[in-house]
């Protein structure tokens, strides 16, 4: 695959400016952009409408031919070859596919959340921090295939690298939207959504609750739980029995038993 744009020096601007993409969320914020690796991660987000301002292929890595098809389909003004240590100089993975990508972000403004379907269910999370269960949420979100996910008082930005490496690229391709609690709350009751919020006290079983019409599902921190905002503004508190020891559990594993209790009755026509 010939281009005739190329990168050899880990000193170039472009590349100092990707590297502190990956590295910085103030600089992902203050720019609107931010670093994408990997194929997959790349359809999805082109996909998405997301737009691609730069793409950085290394050819050493880069070797099934399927990928170069891939990335004709982008004008070669967008495409640049690097050398093998200029690319790890960007690169976020210990094993890679040779693509990395510096994209445009997307606004997450929860005034411009709209439903297409008559009972939307959804997911919210009270600010979760760690990248991975913030991952492992979207993915269940793109299992059950939400309406959407709303992050309550984020602590880390969307795009941060281990958030697009745990969601595998979920993160581009679900309706997620940010704001703080109160905003949150004040939405989903002008939507009319039923609340229900996973919760140790004033608690239901989840699963003798009957689950109807527009519906939240609001998980928060394995450490603290959910705020006294939420709580105060549930329709019902539920629980999912505990039999071990311990009297918690991974927030995303919760919620996707959450979720699914919803889908099952939902099928059910509860």
């Amino acid at each position: 695959m010939h281009e005739n744009k190329h990168i050899s020096s880990v000193q170039n601007p472009l590349i100092k400016k990707a590297a502190l993409l990956k590295e910085k969320a103030r600089e992902r914020k203050k720019t609107g952009l931010f670093l994408l690796e990997g194929v997959r991660e790349l359809k999805i987000a082109s996909d998405a409408q997301y737009e691609i301002v730069t793409i950085f292929y290394c050819e050493a890595i880069l070797a099934k031919d399927e990928n170069n098809s891939f990335l004709k389909s982008f004008s070669t003004d967008k495409l640049i070859t690097v050398t093998t240590e200029v690319y790890k100089k960007i690169a976020h993975r210990d094993t890679t596919e040779g693509i990395i990508a510096i994209a445009k972000s997307k606004s997450h403004e929860l005034s411009t959340l709209n439903f297409t379907t008559q009972n939307p269910l959804i997911l919210v999370a009270e600010a979760p921090e760690k990248p991975g269960n913030i991952g492992a949420l979207l993915r269940t979100a793109d299992a059950a295939n939400l309406d959407a996910v709303l992050i309550a008082n984020p602590k880390t930005d969307l795009y941060n690298p281990n958030i697009i490496r745990s969601s595998v690229g979920c993160v581009f391709s679900r309706n997620i939207r940010t704001g703080s609690t109160q905003e949150i709350i004040s939405f989903l009751q002008q939507e009319k959504f039923n609340i229900y919020c996973a919760a140790l006290t004033a608690s239901m079983e989840y699963t003798s609750v009957s689950y109807t019409g527009p519906t939240a599902i609001v998980v928060g921190t394995e450490n603290s739980g959910l705020s006294n905002e939420w709580l105060s503004n549930s329709t019902q508190n539920i629980i999912i029995p505990m039999e071990g020891e311990i009297d918690s559990m991974n927030v995303s594993v919760s919620a996707a038993i959450l979720i699914f209790e919803v889908k099952r009755q939902q099928k059910l026509g509860r």
